[in-house]
């Protein structure tokens, strides 16, 4: 798996880009960031669906939290997630068996400039919103005007960047791009498209989210809801897509339920008397433990652990640096050294996971160890005023004993609190000059056990620096309220990466929307040097510089110390009803298909016998 993994990273280079070039100009059945699609002109289906896969059957998620909206397009609410890629659709698909390849969905073919600055689909005639009303050129035109004007944040970066769209014959779409981004020509082709004659006369952003679901083109379709306690997602029999290559085998269940509740506890007791049917557990000492209850012995719970070869991402306890107390690195610094990784990990999991060590780890683009090198320190050489400490020179995240006191890293803590002038007094509080003391809140969701225990750790340890902390923990709505507007000084913080980062890197920590309100930039980081990495990004023109501009933001992200890491999971553990089935092959993107239901179907005589 690695091996093809690195091959498919390595396409790239003058003779992509030529073979690239030579298709623009007419339609192409799919396209890639680099190089030419995986898949040939005339596939018949994604190499991981299976295609003679039945329909029927339900799958019941358990969701810790709850909702008060269905319309995860705009600010305003709170959201289940998955809606976005259940019924939704866009104009291309994304397969997760390449980095970063798209194959047509809405749109029957793509074309685009040798620079790609400027992007072109033809719509498929067939396709049709989910009340039987044809996709037209307009209902793509208003949501890309619509979305981007009045939508979430995250869809309005993308749109600045638009010169002009307009309508090319009946059924073409051609955007035009006003900056020097490869990567736009694809994000284009995953913009939502919704139905226009459903929203005039209304305001699209204030719309009330369980009043107005957007009606969608894709192939599951709100049937009924109970607010804030379950959304239940039918299977459309009339599905216009059902047949083209990308959805063949895929959707095929033909419910798909969503259960929410108030803590992990209750969701877990729901997984255990069988009213949820699918689990995904993030802590491997539970899982070792705790799933030998009566349906796993029976045989109608099965247990699955999916690998995965997608970096780590970050997930931890991230610090908002538009806090003054946060915005110092040295303090930062000194709360990281403060974390007892080897004693908390041993804790929850037993010893074993294995700590997220960077942003891109586990996979290609993560950082190396020790000095830049090469093109890497190149980019790096450019930002060198702006670069924080360790990101040219190598750094690694501190290692403890393992024991409870951490004397090693507590007194190395102690002494950069106190170069970033701040002392314990004989009362043994932490104190500045001012007298004033070390004090902040750590802001939690109810309902997650797991950081409950981590943050109940981390905070003894820091108690005995001196610090006061108070530990927080508020329902989904008020959580959603509080981090969207940054009020607050330390959360739980995850962000998934994938293979092909790109624009997305700009709303997760670029300096233009850290302080736009529901942002993704929770720490607040404005760096020129992260602005200019993400350009490089944006902008390489072969894959070894987009790897070592991936690289080199790895390492100024990871030594900015903005997000103090937890342990990562290489594998997907999910238990899950023994009929609910998925295929043999899996993709690049690893545990995907053990959480999304698209490529699972329902296996009745996989039932154990009564």
């Amino acid at each position: 798996m690695m091996h093809r993994l690195l091959t498919r990273l390595r396409l790239g280079g003058a003779s992509a880009l030529l073979l690239a070039g030579a298709a623009c100009g007419e339609p192409m059945h799919g396209i890639a960031m680099y190089g030419d699609p995986a898949l040939p002109p005339g596939f018949d289906h994604l190499p991981y669906a299976n295609p003679d896969a039945p329909k029927g059957g339900t799958v019941v998620s358990a969701e810790v939290g709850s909702f008060d909206s269905l319309n995860p397009y705009i600010l305003k609410g709170t959201v289940p997630w998955q809606l976005t890629f259940l019924t939704t659709e866009s104009l291309l698909g994304r397969s997760l068996d390449e980095p970063f390849t798209l194959y047509p969905l809405l749109a029957e073919s793509v074309e685009t400039a040798p620079d790609r600055s400027w992007v072109e689909f033809t719509l498929n005639p067939s396709a049709t919103f989910s009340d039987g009303s044809p996709v037209t050129v307009e209902d793509v035109i208003w949501s890309f005007q619509t979305i981007g004007e009045h939508g979430h944040p995250r869809y309005r970066t993308f749109w600045q960047k638009v010169q002009s769209i307009e309508p090319v014959g009946e059924r073409g779409v051609r955007i035009t791009f006003n900056t020097a981004d490869r990567e736009l020509a694809m994000l284009a082709g995953l913009r939502p498209i919704l139905q226009k004659k459903q929203w005039e006369g209304v305001d699209f952003e204030n719309a009330d989210g369980l009043d107005m679901i957007p009606i969608t083109s894709g192939p599951y379709v709100v049937d009924h809801f109970d607010a804030g306690r379950s959304v239940t997602l039918r299977r459309d029999p009339d599905y216009w897509g059902a047949e083209i290559p990308f959805r063949k085998g895929t959707m095929n269940l033909d419910e798909v339920r969503f259960e929410f509740f108030g803590d992990e506890t209750a969701a877990f007791e729901a997984f255990k008397t069988g009213d949820v049917n699918i689990m995904r557990e993030t802590n491997p000492a539970k899982w070792a433990t705790e799933y030998d209850f009566p349906l796993v012995q029976e045989g109608q719970i099965v247990l699955d652990e999916i690998p995965n070869q997608r970096p780590t991402g970050m997930t931890g306890l991230v610090m908002n640096t538009r806090d003054a107390l946060f915005s110092d690195i040295r303090v930062r610094d000194a709360m990281t050294l403060a974390f007892n990784f080897e004693f908390i990990n041993e804790a929850m999991t037993g010893g074993a996971q294995p700590r997220i060590t960077s942003y891109f780890s586990n996979s290609p683009l993560g950082m190396t160890e020790g000095p830049a090198e090469g093109r890497v320190q190149e980019f790096l050489a450019e930002y060198e005023a702006d670069l924080p400490p360790g990101a040219l020179e190598g750094y690694a995240l501190p290692v403890s004993d393992g024991s409870e006191r951490n004397r090693r890293n507590v007194s190395a803590a102690l002494g950069e609190l106190e170069e970033a002038g701040w002392t314990v007094g004989s009362d043994g509080v932490l104190r500045n000059a001012a007298g004033e003391p070390f004090q902040f809140e750590v802001l939690l969701e109810n309902g997650s056990s797991e950081v409950a225990s981590i943050v109940d750790m981390y905070v003894q340890a820091l108690q005995r620096l001196g610090m006061q902390v108070t530990v927080n923990s508020v329902d989904s709505a008020q959580y959603k309220e509080r981090t969207d507007a940054y009020d607050f000084d330390m959360t739980y913080y995850r962000r998934a990466l994938s293979l092909s980062p790109g624009n997305e890197q700009t709303l997760y920590w670029g300096s233009a929307t850290a302080d736009e309100p529901g942002g993704r930039n929770l720490m607040g980081v404005k760096s020129p040097a992260i602005d200019g990495l993400v350009k490089e990004l944006l902008t390489s023109e072969s894959n070894e510089d987009f790897v070592a501009a991936a690289q080199a933001l790895d390492r100024v992200l990871t030594a900015g110390r903005y997000v103090i890491p937890f342990y990562q999971w290489n594998a997907a553990l999910i238990a899950h009803d023994v009929r609910l089935t998925y295929p043999d092959t899996l993709p690049v993107m690893g545990d995907w298909p053990g959480w999304e239901p698209d490529v699972w179907w329902w296996d009745e005589s996989a039932a154990p016998a009564q």
